[in-house]
């Protein structure tokens, strides 16, 4: 690949990475003024209007006997689990600590491919994965409760929980990504993300009766911006460097979310919880210090 070639790479990764990371203020902002399942909803509505109108874009579909199981699993994973915890994370906690769980991820699916595909890993992954975890472990027991994280430890495990459902995407996305194309497979969990929850949200609580601009502009960021087109960014940079380089930008998503929160929410993380924040960090780059782990392909947020 060219120079250029590769640099074009590099700045779709770094926005992607930037916009996954400004999707944790978003859901803030949209959760200050709507119901949780309904933001949720309404993203999942825009993003399936987008596919519909770049149908024709929609790339190789190659269904073989038996991957309705396989692609049910990949939306149950994401978006339904992985959403509704989310928001539960989100209602606890403040977008920053929910920020530094989500540089678990690459860790905790290079784990699920140790247990389900039988990867192996080596002993220094294992050794950063065990000290991230401590580290995300010492962030919510450091954290108190403010006007942001009302529940610093709850929302951090319910975060956790959206991590592992992320995880288990993952592993499905490997199994049927040679068969189907991210098009489809991401507009496929948008239409049955939309459908799902849809009646949820209508059980759930009323629609207000009124919304300001900001709360409309939160939901169509995440709708359009976030859904579609961070999801772009990223699938194009993967596909024009090594896998093994481009999973070391995820771990740029924690970063993100912690500027924007300090700048746009006035969030701050304590002394306690930014030692935390850089052991977290410490051990995702040793995990990687040699081996890297399997890239976290198409996270929807």
């Amino acid at each position: 690949m060219s120079g250029q070639g590769r640099g074009v790479a590099v700045v779709c990764l770094v926005v992607a990475m930037a916009l996954w990371g400004s999707s944790f203020i978003a859901l803030k902002w949209a959760f200050a003024e709507l119901p949780p399942l309904w933001v949720i909803f309404a993203r999942m509505a825009l993003g399936s209007l987008v596919f519909l109108l770049a149908w024709r874009w929609r790339g190789r579909i190659c269904y073989r006997a038996g991957d309705w199981k396989y692609l049910l699993g990949l939306a149950a994973c994401e978006p339904c689990l992985y959403f509704i915890f989310e928001a539960l994370a989100l209602q606890n906690t403040s977008a920053a600590q929910a920020g530094m769980i989500t540089a678990l991820l690459p860790l905790l699916v290079a784990m699920g491919a140790l247990v389900f595909l039988r990867e192996r890993i080596s002993r220094t992954t294992l050794a950063g994965f065990l000290l991230a975890v401590v580290g995300a472990v010492w962030l919510s027991l450091a954290g108190h409760a403010d006007l942001h994280a009302p529940n610093p430890l709850l929302g951090n495990f319910y975060e956790l929980l959206a991590m592992l459902c992320a995880m288990g995407y993952t592993l499905l996305l490997k199994h049927l990504s040679a068969r189907y194309s991210a098009f489809i497979l991401t507009a496929m969990q948008a239409f049955i993300g939309s459908l799902f929850f849809l009646p949820l949200a209508l059980l759930s609580a009323p629609l207000p009766a009124s919304i300001s601009p900001q709360g409309l502009l939160a939901v169509a960021y995440l709708g359009v911006v976030v859904t579609v087109g961070a999801y772009g960014l990223y699938n194009y940079g993967v596909s024009q460097l090594p896998a093994s380089q481009a999973s070391g930008f995820t771990n740029l998503i924690p970063l993100f979310t912690l500027v924007f929160a300090m700048l746009l929410l006035g969030e701050r993380l304590n002394t306690l919880q930014l030692f935390a924040a850089a052991l977290v960090f410490g051990g995702v780059a040793l995990s990687q210090w040699r081996n890297a782990p399997a890239v976290p392909v198409g996270v929807l947020d």
